[in-house]
């Protein structure tokens, strides 16, 4: 099989729709309203759906990768947002290093774990 893919997109849920909604503009996301239970958001050639749509225990089990060029720049960046204190549950987690890069995490207001990661070049 051979794969001519242009971009992946995960669709995942929310407790509460419009808190989540603006978490992510507050990330600097671009949002698209797709209806009234949906939107699409993108940073650049990337992007996720955000359905309004909770089931605990899928979104308790949601975990997003995100490839970042610089994880300690991108950590300093997602503190500099204010996201921890602004929105309830929100838990940022500093840089960790590993043998393929490093990463540092972020829990969104209704517990979709994000891993902003770097590898090695």
């Amino acid at each position: 099989m051979n794969h001519s893919t242009r971009s992946i997109r995960p669709f995942i849920g929310a407790k509460d729709f419009n808190t989540s909604r603006s978490f992510y503009r507050d990330l600097g996301f671009q949002e698209v309203v797709l209806s009234p239970e949906m939107s699409l958001f993108t940073a650049g050639a990337t992007g996720f759906y955000l359905q309004n749509a909770y089931v605990k225990d899928w979104i308790n089990n949601t975990m997003v990768f995100l490839e970042v060029d610089d994880a300690d720049r991108y950590y300093a960046e997602l503190a500099a947002t204010g996201v921890t204190s602004k929105y309830e549950g929100v838990r940022l987690i500093p840089v960790r290093h590993h043998d393929w890069g490093k990463e540092c995490f972020l829990h969104d207001p209704s517990g979709v774990l994000w891993h902003f990661g770097q590898f090695h070049s």
